[in-house]
């Protein structure tokens, strides 16, 4: 197997994935953050959309250098399990304010951020081998 094969085997591609895909999310909640969670928070203020374009930047950097430390051959399980809080945190958050969303928002999130996590968790098993 040639190096460059060695070094992108099927787990590091499914993680450069992954973090291709968060960062892409990053990107989507700092442009526009009122069209990427209309069915999540429903109407938005205008300090909720300072607040999503903060959590956007913050996944883009998060996941940037996870995926930096990944391209280098470094650990990325550090990154995957502050990403796999985020995700946790999201499901809380959002349940524990279920009440004022808009409906389906909390059954939705804990579907979408479970599963981002669960995604994670498994990437994360193995990376850093």
């Amino acid at each position: 197997m040639s190096s460059l094969g060695s070094r992108f085997c099927r787990s590091r591609i499914a993680l450069v994935s992954i973090l291709l895909a968060r960062i892409v999310y990053g990107v989507g909640l700092v442009v526009d953050p009122t069209r990427l969670t209309r069915r999540w928070l429903g109407p938005l203020s205008e300090p909720t959309v300072v607040a999503l374009r903060g959590l956007g930047a913050r996944e883009i950097v998060l996941h940037v250098m996870a995926l930096v430390s990944a391209l280098r051959g470094g650990p990325v399980r550090p990154f995957l399990a502050g990403s796999m809080a985020g995700d946790l945190a999201d499901i809380v958050a959002t349940t524990a304010a279920r009440r004022g969303l808009p409906a389906g928002s909390a059954p939705a999130t804990i579907v979408v951020a479970g599963a981002s996590a669960a995604i994670s968790a498994g990437v994360a098993a193995g990376a850093d081998r």
